[in-house]
């Protein structure tokens, strides 16, 4: 374990974050300390002048204050990139609760303070289902119709997409349905040239255009606004539930400025998706909607609680899957989810699903994503082709891990990340013009997915449905497999090229200083290899029905197999590959395309994916850059390999300075300032005296610093000679000496305790378990 606890101090603490200074860049971003304007911060409000301590006092106001009886303001609450205390958090939340529930004996206004306390959460869980499923809209609106921009403008209405602009023709051709004299290219609305070299080129040059001053306002926009936006925001999320504290993360301008630079970004045309960060989005939601609320403001573990639900939330509206959404917050990114929080999340999903079907962004009237109606069932021999699926998605997701995080650990370390804005800009323009002559590649990537998706028809254009019909076999809705035509070979050319570049450019794309998720790319690699492998096992059964392994289910003339099936499934592996999600990538599949009954290949993939992928390399790809970014985070999953024993790690090395502790009696204010300046730790062990070091209890650096400036400030003859008793009863005086400060009340008397005989990776699943902040390592007491 990385942690300064862990060099010093013999036998003091375990602490998840001890200094400021080893929490130095978010995804990539350098972070500036002293940045506190981007409010509402996740901890706890401080009273002013309270936010910083140099060791000095203030004199202030000569009036006696009684510690014991008047709080402190800013005591309790925790410093910017600490961790909070979990196991405090829930005690104070606990008796928070037993004093509601004791007054509301006493009156009927305290009963109605009652109820109202126990309806704030759903009412809080409604209004962040609604503010999120309301700019999940506005979002899908946006990019639709920012992306058509790069290709043409609607003349009956600029804010129309091209999709919008041809329903209300009347004028258009079920063949042509795309095409419409109300939408025009800009070629066609420059020369009145729709063909011809100098139209293409004009094309052209108009799409990279667009496509760069849309990343260029994206990356500006947050490198000027918000440095948080950036990146996809489930790597930090899942650290922030983890108990870690990152100011501003969850802001207001971080949601305003992700929620405009998203549209942006994803309308470039990068290979990147926009659900990793509509989390992020949802997150910002519910925790500027716990400022509403005074049990979620004021407690921290209360708070990640409405994250836990905003983090189901946000999967709900990127993919139109409550229930995946729910299990994709409990299995990839809380890390404390009771079962109240279960139904809460549920709930918030439930909203804002409901809430973006009701403004019906695709204009299909369908929740779902990439809805697909198959006519064939599968069959059991078809496992082969899907497992072999599986372990492409497996190596997929361990070589674009191992690829990504070498190029982002390349940005750190190399002039490359001192130049965000030409990196995006570089990027983009790489993409634009390898992504223009290729017809799978130009479109945006989820019109690409649900063509890939698709199965065919008679009515179809696409090139992939391009075969030799046969109409004398044709029975009903049912098409018989066919031979290939020369649309599909061409197309089956094109997507093999648009395979290899995305593989390649999702890797440089991802982790930019844009918004950038990571689902949608993926899904795309991964339909892309399923199509293709579909349509060959498809012509491999047109022209071998004799082999055994069609004998029996796939006669002439029968729709045997169906290659947007084996896109589905592609999608789901190469997506489990590099999120290692199992049960929620499962559910969220079925839910995105309304194919309940291919759960059982779905599985087969996801698990076959994972399977491969850990045997390559134990991280998903937000752990990855968990580990990359350093944040302080215990992985469940991590298994403890070390054989050591508390005392091994809490012994000092030689020439280390001896323990560091405070005495309950005995020491003056300026020696507690003095051991404050000269030491990195978030808090101090009380000891009985330097001769006999028995445990009485442990205080916070922080409460330390607020404490002794607030008495100070408030308290007359508080000097640096003042003596600081940590005691239930104060010695008496001598005459003329200064008053004394009494900090009992800031003394934890209980902290979390094991002894030096106790094997680490006890002491580690202790930390996991029960959120610890801090634990004490004791010899005989």
């Amino acid at each position: 374990m990385d942690n300064k606890a862990f060099q010093r101090g013999s036998r003091t603490s375990l602490q998840s974050a001890t200094s400021d200074e080893d929490m130095v860049e978010i995804a990539g971003a350098t972070l500036d300390f002293s940045i506190t304007d981007d409010i509402p911060p996740l901890d706890g409000d401080i009273g002013e002048g309270y936010g910083s301590y140099n060791g000095g006092g203030v004199n202030g106001s000569v009036k006696m204050m009684d510690f014991l009886d008047e709080p402190i303001p800013g005591v309790g609450t925790y410093e910017d990139f600490n961790t909070i205390d979990w196991v405090r958090e829930k005690s104070r939340d606990r008796d928070r609760h037993r004093e509601i529930a004791s007054r509301s004996k006493e009156s009927t206004w305290a009963l109605i303070q009652s109820v109202n306390d126990a309806f704030s959460g759903w009412m809080l869980m409604l209004l962040l289902g609604l503010s999120a499923g309301s700019l999940a809209g506005l979002i899908d609106i946006s990019a639709h119709w920012m992306t058509d921009l790069k290709e043409g403008v609607c003349l009956s209405g600029f804010w129309f997409n091209h999709e919008h602009c041809c329903w209300t023709s009347n004028e258009t051709t079920f063949n042509d349905r795309d095409k419409c004299p109300q939408w025009k290219s800009w070629a066609e609305l420059f020369t009145n040239r729709s063909q011809g070299a100098f139209a293409y080129i004009l094309n052209y040059f108009m799409y990279v255009l667009w496509a760069l001053l849309f990343s260029f306002l994206a990356v500006s926009l947050v490198r000027g606004f918000a440095p948080y936006a950036c990146g996809s925001g489930i790597p930090e999320i899942k650290t922030i539930l983890s108990g870690f504290i990152i100011r501003g993360y969850l802001g207001k301008w971080t949601l305003v400025i992700k929620t405009i630079t998203l549209v942006l970004a994803v309308s470039s045309g990068l290979s990147l998706g926009k659900e990793g960060p509509l989390v992020h989005v949802a997150c910002c939601c519910g925790n500027i909607l716990c400022h509403l609320f005074t049990k979620y403001r004021k407690n921290e573990a209360k708070r990640r609680e409405v994250l836990s639900a905003a983090a189901a939330a946000g999967v709900s509206v990127a993919f139109g899957a409550p229930i995946g959404g729910v299990l994709f917050s409990l299995e990839e990114v809380s890390y404390y989810f009771p079962l109240k929080t279960l139904w809460r999340s549920f709930f918030a999903a439930l909203v804002a699903a409901f809430t973006l079907r009701s403004i019906n962004p695709f204009g299909n009237s369908r929740l779902v994503l990439f809805y697909v109606e198959f006519h064939s069932p599968w069959h059991l021999l078809e496992l082969i082709p899907f497992i072999l699926l599986g372990i492409f998605g497996g190596l997929w997701g361990a070589f674009f891990i191992w690829a990504n995080i070498a190029w982002c650990r390349k940005r750190k370390t190399t002039k490359l990340g001192k130049y965000p804005l030409l990196e995006v800009l570089t990027v983009t323009a790489i993409t634009a013009v390898l992504a223009f002559p290729n017809e799978y590649t130009k479109r945006s990537t989820s019109e690409l997915i649900s063509e890939l998706f698709n199965d065919c028809s008679m009515l179809d254009s696409s090139k992939l449905c391009d075969y030799i019909n046969d109409f004398n076999s044709t029975k009903g809705d049912d098409l018989p497999d066919r031979a290939a035509n020369t649309g599909v070979h061409t197309a089956m050319w094109q997507l093999s090229l648009a395979l290899i570049f995305k593989i390649l450019i999702t890797v440089v794309t991802f982790g930019m200083k844009v918004p950038s998720g990571l689902f949608i790319p993926s899904m795309a690699v991964g339909a892309i290899a399923g199509r293709l492998l579909g349509i060959g096992v498809e012509q491999l059964a047109y022209y071998h029905r004799d082999w055994v392994i069609f004998q029996g289910w796939c006669s002439p003339g029968a729709d045997c197999i169906t290659p947007g099936l084996y896109a589905m499934v592609g999608a789901a592996a190469c997506l489990g590959g590099v999120t290692r999600m199992t049960v929620s990538l499962v559910v969220i599949m079925f839910e995105l395309t309304g194919g309940l009954e291919y759960i059982v290949p779905l599985m087969a993939a996801a698990m076959t994916s994972k399977w491969v992928a850990d045997a390559i390399g134990r991280e998903g790809i937000y752990e990855a850059h968990i580990r990359l970014n350093g944040y302080p985070f215990l992985e469940a999953k991590e298994e403890f390999t070390h054989k050591t024993l508390a005392m091994d790690v809490m012994k000092p090395r030689r020439n280390d300075p001896p323990l560091t502790v405070l005495t309950q009696e005995g020491m003056k204010v300026e020696d507690v300032e003095a051991v404050i300046n000269e030491t990195t730790y978030s808090g101090f062990p009380v000891v009985v005296s330097r001769e006999s070091q028995r445990l009485v209890g442990f205080v916070l650096k922080r409460d330390l610093i607020i404490s002794i400036e607030n008495a100070r400030k408030k308290q007359d003859g508080i000097v640096s000679s003042s003596m600081i008793y940590f005691t239930e009863h104060t010695p008496p005086l001598p005459p003329h000496s200064p008053a004394s400060l009494k900090l009992r009340n800031i003394l934890d008397l209980s902290p979390f305790t094991v002894t030096d005989q106790t094997p680490m990776e006890i002491v580690v699943d202790i930390f996991r378990k029960l959120g610890l902040r801090q634990c004490l390592i004791t010899h005989n007491g």
